[in-house]
């Protein structure tokens, strides 16, 4: 029989208190979340208070501007320590909180395009353009049409101006510019492109079925009575055109109904629903990464009530001295939230500067693991960093996600990321003849000849990651 005996053991644990889970929580957050969580905080929290912001009106804002109350570092490098020790726990269970991530299986990236902030107009006519199916010299001269558009709509250059501007590179006759522009008039939305607003609201009629009430009354006025109307009145028009009061009303409506404007309403002055967490911007030759404007609370401890504390009676001082203790948490959960992101975002941009450079071809393949090795934190962390944060570059705004993709190894002993390999299959299919549109088996012979052996079923799935319809479906359109 075994007598019974005291022993002594070390042993080691983990504890995760409420302030680390906060921690982890806030690092989570995207920038509308973060947004309600300090907005409740604020209402629940008489110790917390927003601070004036002093920062101008730049775009960038300094990260030491982000939290006005002083945090020691030893208290910050302490913090992250003891969250990073948290999430690289095997025994931690995660029930409760977002999957774990490998940064070895970056395929959850795979395919992804990227979320960009909403297009401008610009951009929303160029990729129409790219997916018209046209020759390359045809895309050459609507891009440089698309460019002399203002933010209306409207043509700004005359076809003689858009001729000049696409030499020496493409020598194009005025009927070759005139062909492309018409097509660009029909994109969405309809209308662009127009020299004046006669020209916008016939194109916009022409759309329209021929039952259309008062349809040929209206491309009437529009081509050629439209400063009549103006300046006289639908009335007198009436008895000039020799037509009735009633088909003038209808003809008038129908034009009231048109859009002067068809420019707006794919505005940048849109509200933008993405709004970025940092901004990378080059500047004298290098590139820097800052926190974007507004994305980071502004918030510090109120000093009345911190005054108070001593002062008040036994049950309010241990209320003030809770409420002080969640509030200095909550501020350093948040600074180390800032540091993480900036951190993260600035080896992005470290790893992706060719993107930057150079676009989507020159994305590199790039894993969790690595952005974890570099910064000295875990995979986990860097998945709650990157998961809806988003980085504004001079290419558009991004998902942090979206630099992140799985690789194929190449004859050069390197790696192409998957965004590459799907940059450069959009290219040759671009460049395809619409008739005899590349399958994707040879597809795949090209890509092994520029030193990227990949199958046909990748080359299929690549393709329909970035939206674009099998041989068959693009000779249809062809």
């Amino acid at each position: 029989m075994m007598k019974p005996s005291l022993q002594i053991r070390q042993t080691q644990s983990l504890t995760l208190t409420p302030q680390l889970r906060q921690a982890i929580r806030l690092l989570q957050l995207s920038s509308v979340e973060l947004e309600t969580e300090i907005s409740e905080a604020l209402e629940s929290n008489p110790l917390l208070e927003v601070l004036d912001d002093n920062t101008g009106d730049g775009d960038e804002m300094p990260t030491e501007n982000i939290i006005e109350t002083p945090v020691e570092s030893s208290d910050k490098e302490q913090a992250d320590n003891e969250i990073d020790v948290i999430e690289s726990s095997e025994e931690f269970d995660w029930s409760d909180d977002e999957p774990r991530s490998s940064g070895t299986k970056s395929d959850d990236f795979e395919g992804e395009l990227g979320t960009a902030a909403p297009m401008d107009l610009c951009q929303h006519l160029l990729w129409q353009l790219r997916l018209s199916h046209l020759s390359k010299r045809d895309i050459a001269i609507g891009e440089v049409i698309i460019e002399a558009i203002n933010g209306d709509g409207y043509l700004l250059e005359t076809p003689e101006a858009i001729q000049q501007a696409l030499l020496p590179e493409v020598h194009a006759e005025l009927q070759e510019i005139n062909t492309v522009l018409q097509l660009i008039h029909h994109f969405d939305p309809v209308g662009v492109g127009a020299k004046n607003l006669s020209q916008c609201l016939s194109i916009q009629l022409q759309v329209l079925t021929p039952d259309t009430p008062g349809l040929n009354l209206a491309k009437k006025i529009a081509s050629d009575h439209l400063e009549a109307l103006a300046r006289i009145g639908s009335e007198k028009l009436a008895s000039q055109l020799k037509v009735s009061q009633a088909d003038m009303q209808e003809a008038v409506a129908l034009l009231k109904s048109l859009d002067p404007k068809p420019g707006l309403q794919i505005s940048s002055d849109v509200p933008d629903y993405v709004a970025p967490d940092c901004i990378a911007s080059k500047q004298k030759g290098v590139w820097q990464v800052s926190h974007a404007k507004g994305s980071q609370p502004r918030i510090g401890i109120n000093r009345h009530y911190e005054n108070l504390i001593g002062k008040a009676s036994r049950e309010d001082d241990s209320y003030l001295r809770g409420q002080l203790q969640e509030a200095r948490w909550l501020i350093k959960s948040l600074d180390s939230r800032a540091d993480t992101l900036l951190r993260v975002a600035r080896s992005i941009v470290r790893q992706q500067s060719g993107f930057l450079e150079h676009g989507a071809q020159a994305m590199r393949p790039l894993t969790l693991r690595e952005v974890a090795e570099e910064l000295g934190l875990h995979e986990s962390t860097i998945s709650r960093a990157t998961t809806r944060k988003y980085l504004r570059t001079p290419r558009g705004t991004f998902e942090f996600r979206y630099f992140f993709s799985s690789g194929i190894s190449n004859s050069d002993g390197g790696g192409t990321s998957a965004t590459a390999i799907q940059s450069m299959i959009r290219k040759l299919i671009e460049a395809e003849n619409p008739r005899t549109p590349l399958s994707d088996a040879r597809l795949a012979e090209l890509l092994k000849a520029e030193g990227i052996p990949v199958a046909r079923r990748t080359v299929a799935k690549y393709r329909e990651a970035i939206h674009i319809g099998s041989s068959s479906e693009r000779q249809r359109l062809g």
